[in-house]
This record gives C-alpha cells, structure tokens and sequence, in this order.
C-alpha cells in the first residue's frame, strides 16, 4: 500500500509571492491613487494589505492571532514598496521554514486552521490580489496562468457562491465565457468586473 505524499503549499506559495513581487516592483509612485478591482483598496492600501499579511503570517508563527495585527500597513514611503515587501517577505520565509509549521494550527481572521492550509488560502489570495494590482497598473500580461487555475479551483470549493452574504470580501459571479483566460474566470468567479 503506497501512501500519498503530503502537501507542502510552500512551493506554490512562494511563486505567488514572486508574481506579487514582480507587480510591485513594477508599480510607480504615480500609480498608487489608483483604484483596483477589489472595493476596499486603491493600489497603495493593497501593498500594504499585502505587506500586513505577510506580518500576520510570521505573528501566528510564534502563536499569535492575525486579528491582532492591522489589516492594511500605511507607514511605508511612496518609493519604499518593494523592499517593505521583501523585507516581511523573508521574516515568513524564516518562520515558516521548518516543517512542523505546516501542521501546527493558526488563527486567521476567519478561523483556526492547519499551517498547511493557512499557506494555501494564502497562497490564492496573493493570486488574486497580483491581478488586482496588475489590472489597476495595466500590467496582466506578467501573471502566471497556472496560480489562477488553481486558486480557481479552490475558492469553487471554499467560497461558492450560494454562502456569499452581502458583506465581504467576494461579489456575486460575473458572467464570461468558459473559454476566458484563467484571471479572467478567477476574476469573474469572485465578483470582479474582469
């Protein structure tokens, strides 16, 4: 009898963390008043969502809570961005280097869950907010297709559209075609105008 191997999401994480990096290093100045496709965020408060969440990973890595921690960073400079990111980038690198975190549970802000799977749903939303800042930039030729189909697949599973209340963080589904690219169906699925 052969067991499955277990799922380490570090790998995946990592390639979405290189996807948000390339759009922020890419992002200028002039474009931080930007609006984005997700309601809550012009393009400077998402960098700095996505730098909170990457504080909140190394807080619950020592046992903290990630509703302890603030949503959005605001304190970086204009010209600062990407080595804010890489800078919180490496601090979860670190913690979240030994194996015995994928299995130890966190609190999110949405519950107490396996490491593992914390990386995972992590992994989507940095997916989905690469295109976020990527469509508010003009930059959509830049992202990997692979990461969409996959957080696509897991946000079908997790955030179907029948349990969406009308508070929070996903809309009702878009209509596009089946044969749409993947961020555009990702898009689509949570309620962004692709």
């Amino acid at each position: 009898m052969t067991t499955q191997p277990v799922h380490d999401p570090r790998r995946s994480f990592a390639q979405a963390l290189d996807q948000t990096a390339r759009q922020i290093a890419a992002t200028r100045p002039d474009e931080l008043g930007k609006r984005t496709p997700c309601a809550d965020y012009d393009v400077r408060a998402l960098l700095g969502h996505l730098i909170a969440v990457l504080h909140k990973l190394v807080h619950v890595s020592v046992g903290g809570d990630a509703r302890e921690l603030p949503d959005v960073v605001r304190d970086i400079a204009d010209d600062a961005w990407g080595g804010a990111f890489a800078e919180a980038r490496g601090e979860v690198e670190r913690a979240w280097a030994d194996d015995a975190m994928l299995d130890r549970m966190v609190t999110l802000p949405w519950g107490t869950m396996p490491g593992r799977v914390a990386l995972d749903a992590y992994t989507h939303e940095f997916t989905v907010h690469s295109w976020d800042l990527a469509h508010a930039t003009g930059r959509l030729a830049d992202l990997e297709p692979a990461l969409a189909v996959e957080a696509l697949q897991a946000f079908v599973e997790f955030a179907p559209p029948d349990e969406r209340g009308e508070q929070g963080p996903f809309g009702p589904v878009v209509q596009v075609s089946e044969d749409a690219a993947p961020y555009t169906r990702l898009a689509a699925y949570l309620g962004r105008q692709p």
